[in-house]
């Protein structure tokens, strides 16, 4: 709204709430319409305040008269007095200076989450210099960009360095190591697949081996029972293969 105000001329009447200078005697027509110019630049202003107001707001200020109180009145309210406003940049600073961007973050994320709170500082009236914003993003991000921040010491001038500029270096090593790291898991299948490969077929050697084993202890097992399971010849049909107690024949006592 500050910025409309001043592309419309309009401004100065509503910092200063001064009336034009009075007529001299005997005006001309040209001073008397840039007088009436000049009277009416307090209604245009009032009425730019009022169209852009919500109606919530429109009614706390609606029986003020002049741009002025206008615009003193909603400053009061939502930026509060100087006491607050100078608490509230406190606070600002303080979070600025523990800002830290995280392992998992991306460079982009962390540039817009430490740009928004140094836009906020610079909107209380603190002007926070861009360099400080570099020096600040150089010492807060973690390790892995050591060597770039280090190289970039070493080749070039980090007092003429610019925020975007810092970013787009930093996003370029993040996109360099991510890049590596996807390559790294790719080489790693092969050798998994192989070493899975050579495991399986040890595997199946070991169990072709125990079958065998098996095999020729099973056989060993059935001849020693049928060793066991030899009886005396049955007294009733002279077959040695169950016991007299045992015999089927249709002749039997």
């Amino acid at each position: 709204m500050k910025t409309y105000l001043k592309s419309q001329g309009l401004w100065k009447v509503v910092e200063t709430d001064e009336d034009p200078p009075a007529l001299r005697a005997n005006p001309t027509v040209a001073q008397l319409r840039n007088y009436e110019d000049e009277l009416l630049k307090k209604d245009k202003a009032l009425t730019c305040l009022h169209s852009g107001l919500a109606d919530q707001i429109f009614t706390s200020i609606m029986d003020l008269d002049t741009p002025k109180a206008v615009w003193d009145k909603i400053q009061d309210t939502y930026e509060g007095s100087n006491r607050v406003k100078a608490v509230r940049l406190l606070t600002l600073r303080r979070e600025f200076e523990l800002l830290k961007m995280n392992d998992d973050e991306l460079v982009k994320d962390y540039s817009s989450r430490i740009m928004d709170v140094v836009n906020q500082i610079r909107l209380h009236g603190d002007k926070i210099s861009d360099q400080k914003v570099v020096e600040k993003i150089m010492i807060s991000v973690p390790q892995k960009f050591e060597a770039k921040i280090s190289a970039m010491e070493e080749s070039c001038d980090v007092s003429m360095l610019t925020v975007s500029e810092l970013t787009s270096k930093l996003q370029a090593q993040e996109q360099r190591v991510s890049i590596r790291s996807e390559e790294n898991v790719e080489g790693a299948f092969p050798v998994f697949f192989k070493n899975n490969k050579a495991g399986n077929s040890r595997q199946n050697t070991y169990k072709r081996g125990n079958y065998k084993g098996n095999k020729s202890s099973n056989s060993r097992s059935s001849s020693s029972t049928l060793k066991k399971g030899t009886f005396p010849p049955c007294k009733v049909c002279q077959n040695k293969n169950h016991h007299e107690v045992d015999c089927w024949f249709e002749d039997k006592p």
